[in-house]
C-alpha cells in the first residue's frame, strides 16, 4: 500500500510539471514548429492565439495531438492456414522421387515430408515477421502524414493571425 501511495505522488507530480511545461513551452514548440509573433502579441496573446489554432486544425484534420491516439498496424494472423501440410505435400513429393531411384519411395516420401513440414512452417512464420514489419511501417508512415497535414493547418491559422511559422 505504501508503494502504491508512492508511485501516486510520482505520477502527479511528474503530471504537474509535463503540463507546466508544456504550456510554458507553447504547443507550436512541442510541434516542432518555430513562431514569432505579430508587432503587439505578447505571450499570453500567443498561447490563446495557439489554442484557437489547435482546436481550428483539429476540426480541419481530425488529429488531435494533445491526445494522441495511434495508427495501429494490422494484426497479422498466426493461425494455422496449411503451410506445413502444403510444405509436407511437397516434400513428400520430393522425398518419393528421391527415394525411387534411391530403391525406397515411401521411407523417401517420409522424410521428404517431415523436413517438407518443418519448412513450410518457418516460411509462414518469415511471411507473418515480414507482413507484420510492413505493416508498422505503414502505419508510421500514416501517422508521420496525419501529423504532417495537422502541422500545416496549425501554420496556415497562425499565418492567418498574423504571426510568421518556420
Amino acid at each position: 500500500m505504501k508503494n502504491l501511495k508512492l508511485i501516486l505522488v510520482f505520477i502527479i507530480v511528474v503530471g504537474i510539471n509535463f503540463s507546466f511545461s508544456q504550456s510554458n513551452d507553447g504547443v507550436a514548440k512541442g510541434l516542432g514548429l518555430y513562431v514569432f509573433p505579430p508587432d503587439g502579441k505578447d505571450a499570453e496573446a500567443q498561447d490563446a492565439d495557439e489554442m484557437y489554432c489547435v482546436k481550428w486544425a483539429k476540426d480541419q484534420t481530425g488529429v488531435d495531438p494533445l491526445n494522441p491516439t495511434q495508427v495501429q498496424a494490422a494484426q497479422v494472423d498466426t493461425s494455422p492456414d496449411g503451410a506445413a501440410v502444403r510444405g509436407a505435400a511437397r516434400g513428400a513429393a520430393g522425398g518419393a522421387a528421391i527415394g525411387a531411384i534411391a530403391g525406397d519411395t515411401g521411407k523417401g516420401a517420409a522424410i521428404g515430408a517431415v523436413a517438407g513440414g518443418i519448412r513450410g512452417r518457418r516460411a509462414k512464420q518469415m511471411g507473418d515477421q515480414q507482413q507484420q514489419q510492413q505493416a508498422n511501417q505503414q502505419a508510421a508512415a500514416m501517422e508521420q502524414e496525419l501529423m504532417d497535414n495537422y502541422k500545416k493547418a496549425f501554420s496556415v491559422c497562425l499565418e492567418a493571425k498574423g504571426y510568421t511559422v518556420k
